[in-house]
């Protein structure tokens, strides 16, 4: 994935983000889930891109399951 596609879809999620949290009239504490939810789903995202998360988890279970009788 080219650097500048890269910064292009984390600046777009920073965008969603500020909107959701400025603009919709919610709990602060459904803001809060919505938050760590996101930044979660980055971290995920960004370690699948650099190989240290498998990019599906199904290509990490399906090994186990081929094991069992």
């Amino acid at each position: 994935m080219p650097l500048l596609q890269f910064i292009v879809i984390l600046v777009v999620i920073g965008l969603i983000l500020y909107l959701v949290e400025t603009l919709l009239p919610i709990d602060p504490v459904i803001k809060q889930v919505i938050r760590v939810v996101v930044v979660i789903a980055v971290i995920l995202w960004l370690l699948s891109l650099v190989g240290l998360l498998p990019a599906r988890i199904g290509a990490v279970a399906r090994p186990l399951l081929r094991f069992r009788v």
